[in-house]
């Protein structure tokens, strides 16, 4: 099934997406809910953000080809670090490029969506509280992260990211693909059975350190081949199973 968040006139809206249609949905997406009968066509509908969260919680250095591509030994437990929900930026959006930065990457990522409040989850019932899964963008002023010698500043400007079309909630994570398109050239290609931490280890990881709300994302990791945007670039990113996330890229007014 395919959750979407959207807007078609009036307040968002969540629904189930179906071939080329959205049906509206009745109830709590994080909880009961059912599909109805007002129907809205795909493509004229605004895409919003899958989910509000309150943080999005990534892994950084988390595809044994990226700690290759940059001559890293693989880490011993998941390095994470957050980006505020104030980053979040929908299918469609525009990434904003800071006047202050000089270096903005691209980074495809999976992204899991938190379904239900999670303290503390074993490993093998990290799947009763996800929700589903979506394409990521950790976006990511690369220039600032070098010179801060940490990753806070570099990764929170607004539309750092970005996130969507949809939330997944039938996907395998073992082995899905990830891949990255900057103006439909390919620049990342990998899957998630390249994964140093899989997702059910990372749920648990970082709910012993963290408790973890409905709509939460984890961002997983991004594989070899990052790098830079500029203004005017289309930056596409797709995860097999999913669909694709489409941004462009303009420069902070």
């Amino acid at each position: 099934m395919r959750i979407v968040r959207f807007q078609a006139g009036g307040e968002p809206k969540y629904g189930v997406v179906e071939d080329d249609i959205v049906r509206e949905i009745a109830g709590n997406v994080f909880g009961r809910f059912r599909p109805t009968r007002k129907k809205h066509p795909l493509n004229r509908i605004r895409f919003l953000s899958p989910t509000e969260p309150t943080k999005i919680v990534g892994v950084g250095l988390n595809f044994r080809d990226h700690a290759a591509e940059l001559g890293f030994e693989l880490p011993g437990e998941p390095v994470i670090f957050i980006k505020p929900g104030t980053t979040v930026l929908p299918h469609g959006g525009k990434i904003l490029y800071p006047k202050v930065s000089n270096r903005l990457d691209y980074g495809a990522e999976l992204a899991v969506v938190i379904g239900r409040y999670a303290k503390e989850v074993p490993t093998k019932r990290a799947a009763r509280v996800i929700l589903g899964y979506t394409c990521f963008n950790d976006v990511t002023a690369r220039d600032l992260q070098r010179k801060d010698g940490q990753w806070t500043r570099s990764k929170s400007f607004d539309t750092f990211g970005p996130v969507g079309p949809w939330v997944e909630t039938a996907l395998d994570p073992h082995n899905a693909p990830v891949r990255a398109y900057l103006n439909g050239d390919l620049k990342q290609s990998s899957s998630t059975a390249n994964l140093i931490f899989d997702v059910p280890y990372m749920v648990s990881f970082i709910t012993r350190i963290m408790p973890l709300f409905p709509g939460d994302i984890i961002a997983t990791g991004t594989p070899s081949g990052i790098g830079p945007m500029k203004p005017g670039d289309t930056i596409e990113i797709e995860i097999g199973g999913i669909g694709r996330l489409r941004n462009t890229v303009t420069r902070q007014p």
